[in-house]
């Protein structure tokens, strides 16, 4: 299993339309990746860290997949039109990271 983290930068410029993200990215994104071998999505927002400053990201969502191949499978089935959602909701550019999932 992999775990899939995506990150969305916080700063004084940045947008997020959190309705948006919600109520129609989340949903297009199982829609489309379901079937692809995306099992389980967790989405996080960044209240700040333990010394009370601002957080480094605003949004982060945890994709859980079968396997690489699968996430692979899924973005090149239906990457394009996820990644075009984005500026529907923010104007931040995310960063993605792979990891293994040890337990």
């Amino acid at each position: 299993m992999i775990l899939v983290t995506v990150m969305y930068p916080a700063g004084a410029e940045s947008t997020f339309d959190l309705d948006y993200y919600l109520q129609k990215h989340i949903p297009l994104l199982k829609e489309r990746w379901s079937a692809h071998g995306l099992r389980h999505v967790q989405v996080l927002r960044g209240i700040g860290k333990p010394d009370g400053i601002a957080p480094d990201y605003q949004m982060m969502a945890l994709l859980t997949f079968e396997s690489l191949d699968a996430f692979k499978a899924a973005g090149k089935a239906h990457g394009r039109e996820i990644f075009a959602d984005i500026p529907h909701f923010t104007n931040s550019q995310p960063s993605l990271q792979i990891n293994d999932v040890l337990q």
